[in-house]
């Protein structure tokens, strides 16, 4: 064990290069990373030191998101790339709520990574901490979006003909190569989950973009990209704001439409999150946005 990290020398665990999910972890100061994480974490935050209050502006914008969709009504969730499990999970902010609401949690939660580690760590959490009856995790791929479904659907956990939020938070700028090794199939995949999902669910989803954001914040995102091309286990990927949007597909886009990470629904932020603040909105450089499966 290193850092309070089980050594689990899993099979397919790249152990020689950082882990986008394990230095993700080390921004949010959470221990579930190694030391070759954090050396590459802290040489990126040398020159980018935005980056980890970046890194907790997705998750506050996770907190919101699952706060809002729950007072719709949603009961089901499907958390692709959840990573490490860290303060602030997916089931723990819906069952936070429903308890501040006067009602009996009943939120069910299925965790995906691709990462063993990641997938290790979040069923320990969930044994300790979760409801192994409403939550679970699976060890599954993006780029292989059926397989994906049928194994969230085969833990029992969610119910295929009732609505589901599939959360894509801060996933889709890692590059998901398909096939050849090189072309990312990232809009494809999500376009085949969106066909899977029964009619009234909701796709939530933050992505790192180089457009609208400020001169000196764009050039650190080409360095932050050479340096996960060039060192990291995943290539990153910047995205468009018309690229990102499109992968909603059809789907009713909720108000306030897609906005910096900041702008959507801060009201909703719950009572237990790390308040951050940054100069302007586009320096979070994550535009996100949610959006509804019509009839």
């Amino acid at each position: 064990m290193e850092n309070g990290t089980p050594d689990l020398r899993l099979a397919g665990v790249d152990v020689e290069r950082p882990s986008v999910a394990r230095v993700y972890d080390y921004y949010l100061g959470g221990n579930a990373n190694w030391a070759i994480d954090r050396e590459f974490g802290a040489r990126v935050l040398q020159k980018f030191p935005l980056l980890r209050n970046i890194a907790i502006a997705n998750r506050l914008y996770l907190n919101r998101l699952v706060r809002h969709l729950t007072k719709l009504g949603i009961r089901q969730f499907l958390d692709v790339g959840a990573g490490m499990p860290t303060v602030g999970n997916t089931h723990q902010i819906a069952d936070e709520l429903a308890v501040d609401l006067g009602r009996t949690p009943d939120a069910h939660v299925v965790y995906v990574d691709n990462e063993p580690i990641a997938v290790a760590h979040a069923e320990i959490l969930l044994e300790n901490e979760g409801n192994t009856d409403r939550h679970g995790v699976i060890h599954a791929d993006l780029r292989e979006p059926g397989d994906l479904w049928r194994r969230a659907m085969a833990t029992g956990l969610l119910d295929p003909d009732e609505p589901i939020a599939l959360l894509l938070i801060a996933v889709l700028h890692v590059h998901q190569p398909g096939p050849d090794g090189v072309t990312d199939i990232g809009p494809k995949s999500v376009a085949r989950l969106r066909d899977r999902l029964p009619v009234g669910s909701y796709l939530g989803m933050s992505h790192i973009t180089d457009e609208g954001v400020p001169p000196d914040v764009g050039e650190n995102l080409v360095e932050l990209k050479r340096m996960y091309d060039t060192s990291s286990s995943s290539n990153a990927i910047w995205r468009s704001h018309k690229d990102i949007e499109a992968m909603l597909g059809d789907f009713e886009v909720l108000e306030p439409g897609w906005t910096w990470l900041t702008e959507w629904h801060p009201e909703e932020t719950g009572p237990t999150v790390r308040p951050i603040a940054f100069p302007t909105p586009n320096h979070a450089v994550g535009w996100a946005g949610v959006g509804r499966k019509p009839a």
